[in-house]
């Protein structure tokens, strides 16, 4: 099987990329390589790719990769020429995120985390792909005290008991699973331990802070704040995210890195930034904090920048405005004319 590819373009797949940030690496790969889609809309969306279903070089299969699958019996990758050529790229984001309904997906997350895991090495062991593996800085577990900065060489403080372990532990198996197919089979493997992450298409009602606070902000709600306020947390725009993940692909060995921003904010100037740029007149309230959430570290990217020459470029208020564009946009504006209100108030 070629592990490069035999005609103009390569094949790569991505798992769960119909999710948030697959179907922004979806936007990037589509311009140079053919792009297999697979997802099963447990956490994401046909509208995030349905711009990309007329593309010659894009294809989307509906589909549980916790299942397995043999692309060649799909009759519509004949055109892919995967007998011949194979698949040269997989990278495996499929795994449901929504904060608040996580108790449905429990066992959804699990098999995620592990059969996925399992079926999507067994492809890239097949055809000798290339793999990349999408993590999350909550491998890391609570921060320690005094602890704010988390490297790549840190091990992490868990409990593999805990009512979210399905995801937070079974991350952590995923990537052993996933260095251990490397080391057995010499495969090239690369894991992205993802940090918090924002940007259009996020979605709402997911229990996530910043489609929750637009969609009070739009209702002239209050904006809840689990917490005093206080707690800082790092956002890394989705436009650059996207770019450290298909550079960690390109990476020429089999490597382990921390992708997020290294600046932090509180998050009640996220809130004070979305409220201004809604034009709302929503207040900010505060509730006790919910449980069972990792208390957030910000990233070392140092390993990233060095090996990569990667680091984000896109500012947090440039980056809410996009956002807050695009969530307002879809919901119930125009694109265009919330694009217009906010460049009024430059």
């Amino acid at each position: 099987m070629a592990k490069k590819a035999i005609f103009n373009k390569k094949n790569v797949l991505v798992c769960g990329g119909a999710g948030f940030i697959g179907s922004h690496l979806c936007d990037e790969l589509i311009k140079s390589a053919k792009v297999i889609c697979i997802d099963n809309y447990i956490s994401g969306r046909e509208e995030n790719i349905e711009h990309l279903l007329g593309n010659p070089n894009f294809m989307f299969i509906k589909y549980d990769v916790s299942e397995p699958i043999d692309l060649e019996k799909f009759s519509e990758l004949d055109k892919f020429q995967i007998k011949f050529q194979g698949v040269q790229e997989i990278y495996n984001l499929a795994c449901p995120t929504s904060r608040k309904d996580f108790e449905k997906n429990i066992i959804a997350t699990l098999r995620a985390n592990s059969y996925a895991v399992y079926n999507t090495l067994e492809l890239a062991r097949k055809y000798q792909a290339k793999y990349l593996l999408a993590s999350t800085s909550s491998i890391y577990g609570d921060t320690l005290e005094g602890q704010e900065i988390i490297s790549e060489d840190y091990w992490g403080f868990s409990d593999q008991l805990s009512p979210r372990s399905c995801y937070n532990e079974g991350k952590r198996f995923a990537e052993t699973m996933s260095i251990n197919y490397s080391r057995q089979y010499n495969l090239e493997i690369k894991i992205a331990r993802i940090f918090n992450t924002y940007g259009p298409r996020m979605q709402y009602n997911s229990g996530r802070m910043m489609p929750d606070f637009v969609q009070a902000a739009v209702k002239h709600q209050n904006l809840i704040i689990y917490g005093d306020g206080s707690e800082e947390d790092s956002y890394c725009y989705v436009k650059d995210m996207v770019d450290g993940l298909v550079k960690l692909m390109n990476y020429p060995v089999t490597a382990v890195m921390n992708i997020g921003s290294p600046e932090k904010h509180s998050i009640i100037k996220v809130a004070q930034e979305i409220i201004k740029l809604t034009n709302s007149k929503s207040q900010i309230s505060f509730s006790d904090q919910l449980p069972y959430l990792t208390k957030p570290g910000i990233a070392n990217t140092e390993k990233a920048k060095k090996e990569l020459s990667w680091f984000p470029l896109i500012n947090l208020t440039d980056g809410l405005k996009k956002t807050v564009a695009d969530m307002l946009g879809s919901r119930v504006l125009t694109y265009a004319s919330v694009m217009n209100n906010l460049n009024e108030k430059k």
